[in-house]
């Protein structure tokens, strides 16, 4: 699961022109939405869009998605937990 933390921290750095964040910068266990990265509703919707575009993962509901998006280790999990193809 590690790499995939890893995968997305540079997806979400680059999805949300992250420009003064770096990967070694991004806690996986660290608050992700209006924690320090600024992350708002608007970057939650187009993360939702890159989780379903680039792993096939639907995010249906708030409820859902402030769980999914609590930190970037339990994004990770519910990604590898739901994933529709093998990688």
């Amino acid at each position: 699961m590690d790499n995939l933390i890893e995968e997305l921290k540079g997806k979400l750095i680059d999805i949300l022109s992250l420009t003064d964040v770096s990967p070694a910068d991004m806690d996986a266990d660290a608050q992700l939405v209006g924690g320090e990265l600024g992350i708002d509703s608007i970057d939650v919707l187009e993360m939702v869009v890159m989780v379903e575009k680039d792993y096939g993962v639907v995010i249906n509901s708030q409820e859902v998605g402030e769980k999914v998006f609590s930190s970037l280790r339990s994004l990770a999990a519910y990604i590898k937990e739901n994933r529709q193809q093998d990688n």
